[in-house]
């Protein structure tokens, strides 16, 4: 008897079609490498499963069905395997669909949304009439040992609204493929690993996939890890692609490539970047995939429709954001290397970043740090001369200015990793070498960038400890490569002390951009015009721009436009790649929390570790705030997504992050560095601006628009 057929559906886009806004018309242009040379397509796995939990085979990790029927508990031999848990074919309509709710399964999913969906029919898809719909049915042989038909089920409520129907298993697909208009729905064949085990045919898929003439016989298409097409090396690097879609498209079949996730490990050649993965599939000038199958439509969206074929763009004069780095491209290379810096360069960056430290024999060179623990092997070469200097950090550490530069020298430099358990370019992990302040700025005049900011920190400890000026050094340097008699190259000075940035007053032609490292909610009238005395810019935490909760967006801070009211520039420190330090609203892509701030905040700059995901958005039409274009990247709107999340799941109200007040901008004079004899005992000043505020919320980030459906089975 039938009882129920739930399959797992997915919901397929065009790669357009959540990204142009209702009424814009969708390009025709046929430039791409697909089988019938049209855009690929993006089907959302599951709806926007990324976000929302879906069912699966097993419904007890995916649904309440465990709590609701707690003897309900059995073993199947599903395809060769015994499998132990709640099945869906044995429970009727009723029972699954009236109470049975939906549980988040990826622990690095949110949670906060289980309980909340329900189960969905076949049905309860197609009557939300979605532009194309993808059916994928998974156990078809489990199925009829249950009496329980797919085909039927399939005869009986139609084909009609049914674009693909998807199945690992041949002979359902043979069954399928006699019964209906391939012009209208198209039968893929769906891969699963090499060596497993088609249930009808007994053979492995990857002898299945030498065939690939049998298979056009009953399938239009077929749908492949992405490793068929990209394999992946156990070092998580790129190795060369197969030449899997080339040889299908001569056999007149789609291929169309599943496993794509924003939140899941992938190649190290992509920097976390999830844009840059989809476009090795659609956009590498030797052949695309047809379709992506994927956990975040969005994403693929963006890359196909806003960055794909846009390699050569140039950007826009005026109306962005600056691209400033952060220690060069330290998101794939050890930071203030010559390698990060070279990378930053060539990925994009409008300014390029050093970290001016001081070493005992008075040379200015760039460094992540005053500490070499944090971004070299200081540790190992001097590890019983470690110091504590509560001026500048709590922990001990091995200070720059306690060593020669012939013995910096010696140092490798080391790539810093964000999370402990995510790991950045480790090939490269020890690469490049130390740059002095002056061959940093023989670098940017050489490669012409279009502007420098020059951080300097610890000014006081180093004057009144080191006897040091380490301000008239960068003076100096920039004097020596004639920065101060140029106005072509930007030059920018940033320090958390006002003292420091006072030493530069003189300097009309340098921009002085305050350091407010701390999170704060909000900045007075008063405090703001005392700022305005000291700096044309700020550059402030994100956590300070755009408020959080839980991993959730609340809302933005009224810091940047009333920072402008005073015509002062804001900075955003600092992006990064990683979805670990992305808020939930931003579908774990960096690029939307780029659009976030720079069209919904309207910031002056961003301060990143990966240049060449900001560059790439940059140079996209989807950046033109005035475009009339067909695509467009809009700012998430924070608090949007947390409103749909269970009160009882998110974590208490935080306490509002402090108000700037003026005490907290203003610093004491430099203390005055001695002619020949280095000082007595000096009394450290107190560091600079925002001391005296607390540290407040965490991250932030951006992102919405957004489809639900969810994955069902039997």
């Amino acid at each position: 008897m039938m009882r129920l057929l739930l399959l797992v559906s997915w919901l397929i886009h065009s790669s357009l079609a959540q990204i142009i806004p209702p009424g814009r018309p969708q390009s025709t242009q046929k430039n791409w490498l697909t089988l019938n040379g049209q855009r690929p397509v993006v089907t959302a796995r599951g709806g926007l499963s990324g976000l929302f939990p879906e069912s699966k085979i097993r419904l007890d990790n995916s649904t309440s069905l465990a709590l609701l029927f707690p003897d309900g508990q059995k073993t199947y031999n599903i395809n060769g395997k015994e499998v132990t848990g709640w099945f869906a074919v044995d429970y009727n309509a009723e029972e699954l669909l009236s109470n049975t709710t939906l549980v988040q399964n990826v622990l690095k999913r949110p949670a906060n949304f289980d309980q909340s969906l329900f189960l969905l029919t076949v049905e309860d898809v197609l009557t939300l009439k979605p532009a194309k719909f993808w059916l994928n049915v998974q156990y078809d042989t489990f199925f009829n040992q249950h009496q329980l038909s797919a085909v039927m089920y399939l005869e009986k409520i139609g084909f009609e609204g049914i674009q693909y129907i998807s199945s690992p298993e041949i002979a359902f697909l043979k069954d399928i493929s006699v019964k209906v208009d391939k012009m209208k729905t198209k039968p893929i064949l769906k891969f699963q690993h090499v060596d497993a085990i088609e249930p009808t045919t007994n053979q492995t898929y990857g002898s299945i996939l030498k065939n690939l003439a049998a298979i056009k016989q009953f399938a239009s298409g077929i749908l492949v890890p992405k490793d068929y097409i990209w394999p992946v090396g156990p070092d998580m690097y790129l190795q060369p692609a197969t030449p899997l879609v080339a040889d299908a498209h001569r056999e007149g079949l789609e291929v169309h490539a599943y496993g794509f996730a924003n939140d899941m490990p992938a190649s190290f050649n992509y920097s976390y970047d999830p844009t840059t993965e989809y476009l090795q599939f659609v956009d590498n000038s030797q052949f695309s995939v047809d379709g992506v199958v994927t956990d975040f439509s969005t994403t693929a969206a963006e890359a196909i429709a806003c960055l794909a074929h846009k390699k050569n763009a140039t950007r826009p004069k005026a109306g962005q954001p600056l691209i400033i780095s952060h220690n060069g491209a330290s998101g794939d290379y050890a930071p203030c290397t010559d390698l990060a810096y070279e990378k930053a360069i060539n990925d994009g960056a409008d300014i390029i970043d050093c970290s001016v430290q001081m070493t005992k024999d008075g040379v200015a060179f760039c460094s992540a740090s005053a500490d070499l623990t944090k971004s070299t092997n200081a540790i190992t070469m001097f590890m019983t001369q470690s110091a504590k200097i509560p001026e500048i950090q709590a922990e001990s550490g091995i200070f720059s200015f306690d060593r020669t530069w012939s013995e910096i020298q010696t140092l490798k430099p080391q790539l810093v990793n964000m999370f402990p358990d995510v790991k950045r370019n480790p090939a490269y992990k020890d690469k490049g070498k130390f740059m002095t302040l002056t061959e940093f700025l023989d670098l940017s005049k050489t490669k012409a960038v279009s502007g420098i900011l020059i951080d300097i920190k610890n000014a006081a400890y180093i004057a009144s400890k080191k006897n040091m000026d380490i301000t008239d050094a960068v003076r100096t340097a920039l004097q020596n490569a004639t920065f101060d008699k140029q106005s072509t190259q930007q030059v920018l000075i940033q320090s958390d002390d006002t003292s420091v940035l006072a030493k530069f007053k003189d300097m009309p032609t340098y921009m002085r951009v305050l350091f407010i490292g701390e999170t704060i909610g909000e900045a007075p009238k008063e405090t703001l015009e005392e700022i305005k005395r000291h700096a044309d810019a700020v550059t402030l935490p994100r956590a300070s721009l755009v408020t959080s909760l839980g991993g959730f967006t609340l809302s933005m801070t009224k810091l940047v436009p009333e920072m402008h009211s005073m015509n002062i520039s804001v900075y955003a420190t600092y992006l990064t790649n990683e979805y670990l330090s992305l808020a939930f609203d931003y579908f774990s892509d960096p690029m939307v929390e780029i659009a976030t701030f720079a069209k919904g905040l309207k910031i002056d700059g961003l301060v990143t570790e990966y240049p060449a995901t900001a560059s790439a958005y940059m140079r996209s039409p989807c950046a033109d705030i005035k475009s009339s274009g067909e695509v467009t990247i809009d700012a998430i709107v924070p608090g949007a997504l947390v409103d749909l999340a269970l009160a009882e799941s998110l974590p208490p109200a935080e306490a509002p992050a402090p108000i700037l007040q003026v005490s907290g901008v203003v610093d004491p004079p430099l203390p005055e560095v001695a002619k020949p004899n280095p000082p007595s005992a000096a009394v450290p000043a107190e560091n600079s601006s925002g001391q005296a505020i607390a540290a407040g919320i965490g991250l932030s980030l951006l992102a919405m628009v957004f489809g639900l459906l969810c994955s069902v089975v039997y």
